[in-house]
C-alpha cells in the first residue's frame, strides 16, 4: 500500500529541531501572556492523541471539532490527525440551521467542542445520533461524556505511534462558509494539506522561527507546520471585522510579528486606525489578505503602517482550492489597481507555477469531461478553473453540488471555482466576481467586480453592491451604496456624483439606477467581507428599484 506523510509530521519535526521555541502565544486572561513551546505542543497532542484512542477515537472517526484557536485547539487538531480521525471544521457563525445542516451531512464519530456547542447537542440532538466519544473543550456539566482534562488524563506520556495515511486517505472535511450557497464540505487528503504548506512557504518565503499573527482559525493550522510561532490577539475569532485594532497591533508589537493574515474587512479597520493614530508596525515583513477582493484604497493605508520592505499579498483561492494565484500591494498600487479603478476588474496576480489555471465559458451546467473546447479567448471573460496538487476531488456526502463543481480531466479533477475573471497577456488573472452574481440585462452580462471598483472611488462610499432585479436574460442592473460614516453629504449630492462618475466608463455608464441601502450590507458570517449580494437582491425587488 502506497503511503502518504501525515501533515502532523511537521510537529515532531519541528519540537526536535527547536524544542524551546514558542509555538503559541495566547492572552492569559488577565493581560499577560502565556506560551507553549513546539516540544510542549508535541508532547500535549501526543498525551491527548492516546487519550483520543483510549475513548474509542480511532483511524477513520469522522471528528467534529467546535472549539476557537487557544491553547487547547491546537493540540486537539494535531492529535486527531496523528490519530488517524477525520477533523470536520465548520464555521460556526453559519448560523444555527446552516451548522445542524452540515452536522446532519457528516454523521459524526465523535464531538469535541466547549460548553456552548454541547448546550446545542442537548437542545438539537438529531444530527448527534450517530457520535459515540463526546469531549468538552472547558468545564463539563450535565451532559456527560469526557472532559478534555480526563482525555489527558487517559493518556501518556510518550510519543504517540502516528497513522501513516495511505495515498489520498481522508484527512479532513472543511465546510464552506456557504455566503454563495449551501455549505458544503471540502475533502482533504494529507497529501492535499502538505502541499498547502510547501506552496504558503515557497510562494511568501515564509521561514522556521518567524511570528505570525492569525487572525482566522484555518490559517492558524498553519503555523505549527511552517515553523512558526502562533501569536493569538484578543479577539472573537467568528467576527473578524470586529476586532479591535488596538488589540491587533499591541499583540504584533509585543510579540515582534512578521507576518499576518487578516479579511478585508480586518484589513481595513486596522489600516482606519493605523492612519487616524500614525501607527507604525515596523516587525511585519508580510500581510496577507483573502476572502474577498481587497480594494486599492485598503491597500494604500495599511501600505502606510509598514516599512518599506513589507508587502501586503492578497491571495486568490477558495475552500476547495488554496493557493491558487497572488499579487502583491507594490503591483497594485503601481499598476493593476488604476484598471481596476477603470472598471477591468480586480488583479490578483500570477497562478503558481504548481497550478494549471484556465478561464472557461460561463455555464451553470455540470461539466462531466474536460475538453479544450471549453477555452474562452485570452482577455474575454468566463469561469476560472483550476487543477493542482492543493485541489480537492470532491464535496462530502453531495454528489450534485460535486458534478456541478468539478470536470473529469484524465486522472486529475479540474475545480470550477464559481468565480469569474480573465487571463491578460502577462499572465496575470483579473477576477471579476462570482459566477453566481453576474447581471444578465438585454443588452449584455455586467458583473459586479468591475462595476463596484469604480462606483467604490467617490469618498462617500464605503462599498457598493451590483445586483439584478426582474428575471435573467432581462434584468435591470442597480447598484446599491453604503455610506461612509464620516462624509456627510446630504444624499442628492453624493448620486449625483456616483451617476457622473459612472457615465466616465464603459463597464458602467449603462447603469441608470443607484440608491442608498439603510446601514451596512449584510456579509458572510466567516470573513466579514463578502457581500450577501443574493439578500440585498431580495431587498431592491421588494422595495420596487429598478423600475
Amino acid at each position: 500500500m502506497t503511503v502518504s506523510t501525515n501533515i502532523a509530521s511537521h510537529l515532531p519535526a519541528m519540537a526536535r529541531l527547536d524544542p524551546k521555541r514558542p509555538a503559541i502565544i495566547a492572552p492569559d486572561g488577565r493581560g499577560g501572556w502565556r506560551t507553549m513551546t513546539f516540544g510542549e505542543l508535541d508532547a500535549m497532542s501526543d498525551r491527548i492523541a492516546h487519550g483520543l484512542a483510549a475513548i474509542g477515537v480511532a483511524r477513520g472517526s469522522r471528528t467534529v471539532v467546535l472549539a476557537p484557536p487557544s491553547f487547547e485547539f491546537f493540540p486537539l487538531v494535531f492529535a486527531v490527525f496523528k490519530v488517524g480521525a477525520v477533523m470536520v471544521a465548520i464555521d460556526p457563525g453559519i448560523g444555527r440551521k446552516a451548522l445542524l445542516s452540515c452536522l446532519e451531512e457528516v454523521k459524526a464519530d465523535a464531538f469535541i467542542g466547549i460548553p456552548a456547542a454541547h448546550v446545542a447537542r442537548l437542545l438539537f440532538p438529531k444530527p448527534f445520533r450517530t457520535v459515540k466519544a463526546n469531549v468538552t473543550v472547558g468545564r463539563r456539566l450535565l451532559w456527560g461524556g469526557h472532559s478534555l482534562d480526563e482525555v489527558k488524563a487517559l493518556g501518556k506520556n510518550e510519543p504517540y505511534p502516528m497513522v501513516e495515511p495511505a495515498k489520498g486517505e481522508t484527512a479532513a472535511i472543511l465546510f464552506t462558509s456557504g455566503s454563495t450557497g449551501i455549505p458544503k464540505g471540502a475533502v482533504y487528503s494529507h497529501e492535499i494539506f502538505d502541499s498547502q504548506v510547501r506552496m504558503i512557504r515557497d510562494t511568501y518565503g515564509i521561514k522556521p522561527g518567524e511570528i505570525d499573527l492569525p487572525t482566522f482559525p484555518l490559517f492558524a493550522l498553519f503555523d505549527p507546520a511552517l515553523g512558526t510561532t502562533a501569536v493569538l490577539p484578543d479577539m472573537d475569532f467568528r467576527f473578524p471585522a470586529k476586532a479591535e485594532p488596538k488589540k491587533l497591533i499591541e499583540a504584533i508589537t509585543a510579540h515582534g510579528c512578521t507576518s499576518m493574515f487578516g479579511s478585508p474587512a480586518l484589513i481595513d479597520n486596522l489600516g482606519r486606525y493605523g492612519e487616524a493614530n500614525d501607527v507604525k508596525l515596523p516587525t511585519l515583513k508580510r500581510v496577507l489578505s483573502a476572502g474577498a477582493p481587497v480594494r486599492v484604497d485598503v491597500l494604500e493605508r495599511m501600505s502606510k503602517l509598514l516599512n518599506d520592505g513589507a508587502e501586503i499579498f492578497t491571495p486568490f483561492g477558495a475552500t476547495e482550492s488554496l493557493p491558487i494565484a497572488s499579487i502583491g500591494s507594490r503591483e497594485v498600487l503601481s499598476d493593476t489597481g488604476k484598471f481596476a479603478m477603470q472598471g477591468k476588474g480586480v488583479c490578483v496576480g500570477r497562478p503558481s507555477p504548481e497550478i494549471t489555471l484556465r478561464v472557461i465559458t460561463i455555464s451553470d451546467e455540470p461539466i462531466a469531461t474536460w475538453n479544450d473546447s471549453l477555452l474562452v479567448p485570452q482577455g474575454t471573460i468566463g469561469e476560472i478553473a483550476v487543477a493542482g496538487p492543493v485541489v480537492t476531488r470532491e464535496y462530502w456526502a453531495r454528489p450534485e453540488q460535486t458534478k456541478l463543481a468539478k470536470i473529469q480531466d484524465g486522472e486529475r479533477v479540474v475545480h470550477r471555482m464559481g468565480d469569474v475573471g480573465y487571463l491578460d497577456p502577462q499572465g496575470r488573472l483579473w477576477m471579476c466576481g462570482r459566477k453566481g452574481h453576474r447581471v444578465e440585462t438585454s443588452g449584455g452580462t455586467l458583473f459586479t467586480t468591475p462595476v463596484e471598483e469604480v462606483i467604490n472611488q467617490v469618498r462617500a462610499v464605503k462599498r457598493s453592491a451590483l445586483v439584478g432585479v426582474g428575471p435573467k436574460g432581462s434584468q435591470t442592473p442597480v447598484v446599491l451604496l453604503e455610506r461612509e460614516k464620516d462624509y456627510g453629504s446630504p444624499e442628492p449630492v453624493l448620486l449625483d456624483e456616483v451617476r457622473a462618475l459612472a457615465k466616465q466608463f464603459d463597464t458602467t455608464k449603462s447603469i441608470v439606477h443607484f440608491h442608498v441601502f439603510p446601514g451596512e450590507f449584510p456579509v458572510d458570517k466567516r470573513h466579514n467581507a463578502k457581500i450577501e449580494r443574493e439578500k440585498l437582491a431580495v431587498w431592491a425587488a421588494e422595495k420596487g428599484l429598478g423600475r
